[in-house]
C-alpha cells in the first residue's frame, strides 16, 4: 500500500495543505474531518473530534483495516485544533473549556494511544506528528485554555519518545510549531476586542505587513523536515527557528 499519512482537520487551512503536499507527493492521505469536501485526491472520513466516542471508534476502525495492508509508512498528524473563546479564564464557560481540551489534547492523546496499540506489530516507519503552537510556550491574556491544550501536546510527544524508547520498532513521535499562519484561526483571533485579548494588535499587525506564513509554506516545510529526516524524536520544533 506504500506510504500512508492520516491527518486530523484535513479540510481546511494548513491541515488541507498538509493533506494535498503529501497526496500529490504520492502518499495515500485519509483526512478526519467533521467537514467533507470531496476532493479526489483524498480519503475523506467526516468525524466530529468533540464527540470522543464516535471518533476513537471511527479510528480505531480505521487503523484495523490499515494494519492489515502492505505498508511502508505510516504517520498521524494531529493537526486539528481549536482556539476557543478567547477572554480571561473567568469567563470562559466550563462547556467551552471542555471543548477545546477535548479536541486540542485529549483527542490526539486517546488517537495516539490507538495508533501506538494498534500498530506494535507492524513492522514499518510508524511516526506521530503533532502541530503545536508558540503558545505552548508562550502564555498570551485571553489564550489559558489554548496555552494550556498546546503545552500539554508538546509534553505527550516528548513522552511518547520516551516510553517508545524500549521496542525495536518504535513510534517516533515530533511536534511543530508552524508560527503565525494566515488561517480561520488568524481572522478569528483579529476580531477579538481588546478588552478580551490585549495582544490583538500585534496579530493585526503581522496581516497587514504581510507577515503571515502561508499554509502552502508550512505545508512545504513539514514535508522536508520529516521526509528528510530532519525531525527530532521527542521535541517539538518551531519553524520560525529553522
Amino acid at each position: 500500500m506504500g506510504n500512508i499519512l492520516i491527518i486530523t482537520g484535513g479540510s481546511k487551512g494548513i491541515g488541507n495543505a498538509i493533506a494535498t503536499k503529501y497526496s500529490n507527493e504520492g502518499y495515500i492521505v485519509y483526512s478526519l474531518s467533521r467537514t467533507v469536501i470531496n476532493q479526489e485526491h483524498l480519503h475523506e472520513i467526516s468525524i466530529d473530534l468533540s464527540d470522543i466516542e464516535n471518533a476513537t471508534l471511527s479510528f480505531e476502525k480505521l487503523i484495523h483495516q490499515l494494519k492489515k495492508k502492505s505498508i511502508q509508512s505510516i504517520t498521524l498528524i494531529h493537526n486539528a485544533g481549536r482556539l476557543g473563546q478567547i477572554s480571561n479564564l473567568e469567563n470562559i464557560p466550563p462547556k467551552d473549556i471542555h471543548t477545546s481540551i477535548l479536541v486540542n489534547t485529549t483527542i490526539p492523546l486517546a488517537f495516539s494511544s490507538i495508533f501506538i496499540k494498534e500498530l506494535s506489530s507492524v513492522n514499518c516507519k510508524k511516526q506521530i506528528i503533532t502541530i503545536s503552537s508558540g503558545a505552548a510556550q508562550k502564555a498570551y491574556n485571553g489564550w489559558s485554555v489554548y496555552c494550556s491544550s498546546k503545552a500539554a501536546v508538546d509534553m505527550m510527544t516528548a513522552t511518547i519518545a520516551q516510553e517508545q524508547e524500549q521496542f525495536n520498532n518504535p513510534v517516533l513521535a515530533f511536534g511543530i510549531r508552524p508560527g503565525v499562519v494566515d488561517t480561520n484561526m488568524q481572522s478569528q483571533i483579529r476580531k477579538t476586542n481588546i478588552s478580551d485579548f490585549k495582544n490583538v494588535q500585534r496579530f493585526i499587525d503581522l496581516k497587514n505587513n504581510q507577515e503571515l506564513y502561508t499554509p502552502d509554506f508550512v505545508a512545504e516545510r513539514i514535508f522536508d523536515l520529516d521526509t528528510n529526516n530532519k525531525l527530532k524524536n521527542g521535541v517539538t520544533l518551531d519553524l520560525r527557528d529553522l
